[in-house]
């Protein structure tokens, strides 16, 4: 276990290092950070740190920088966490308060990540073809119209509107409604996909009119539009 007067200098290696782009060298760590020690004590703790593989020397004579481990070292244990202030929460809130879909909610955290840190935020969405379905809700609109939510395992939420050629009683609907759960709760989205399809084929599960066809090729576009999602 490094000690906590060599944690002090990977700190300063880190936060020299993201602050300048350039190697850290012993003087500078005394001159700019209050360690407490001499040039010479800080170079033999930078060796010692050196042997543990959290940080490295680019070249001969140069400073050091963090590697990957030393890094992961400083996100786990010595770096701290900047409470907001009133100003910034309420500048958050605001502007989250104003998006109109996921999209738009993750587009807005990306860009208020980046102005607080001053830093790169990247997002990545969750890979939507490895989702699995969580349920399949069809909600009444008018006689001849559904509106089919699929909810997925990552907690993403897709509506369509469905166009149904004849109208169904609320009965019905909710046949459909627990025959399309029971087939694909827990499948892939491609997966799903294939078993609404053959869904619609069976007639032993009573799907013979038109409108129910319909109704279940609705919601397998849907899985496969969502499966495809990059």
């Amino acid at each position: 276990m490094v000690e906590d007067r060599k944690l002090a200098v990977l700190r300063a290696i880190v936060e020299d290092y993201v602050s300048t782009q350039e190697p850290v060298g012993s003087k500078a760590l005394v001159e700019r950070h209050q360690l407490g020690v001499s040039p010479a004590t800080v170079r033999n703790d930078m060796a010692a740190l050196e042997d543990e593989g959290l940080i490295a020397q680019p070249h001969t004579s140069a400073g050091r920088v963090p590697t990957d481990k030393g890094y992961r070292l400083f996100v786990d244990r010595l770096s701290a966490v900047k409470p907001l202030s009133a100003a910034e929460r309420r500048a958050i809130t605001t502007l989250l308060e104003g998006a109109i879909d996921l999209d738009d909610v993750v587009q807005r955290s990306v860009r208020l990540l980046a102005q607080l840190t001053r830093q790169v935020a990247i997002v990545q969405y969750p890979t939507l073809s490895r989702s699995t379905v969580r349920h399949i809700e069809l909600v009444t609109l008018t006689s001849s119209r559904l509106l089919l939510v699929l909810i997925l395992s990552t907690g993403r939420v897709e509506q369509r509107v469905v166009e149904l050629p004849e109208g169904l009683s609320d009965e019905r609907i909710a046949h459909i409604r627990r025959q399309l759960n029971r087939a694909v709760i827990g499948e892939k989205l491609a997966d799903a996909s294939d078993r609404v399809w053959a869904l619609a084929g069976e007639r032993q599960l009573s799907l013979r009119s038109a409108a129910l066809v319909v109704g279940i090729r609705e919601v397998a576009e849907a899985l496969e539009a969502r499966g495809t999602f990059p």
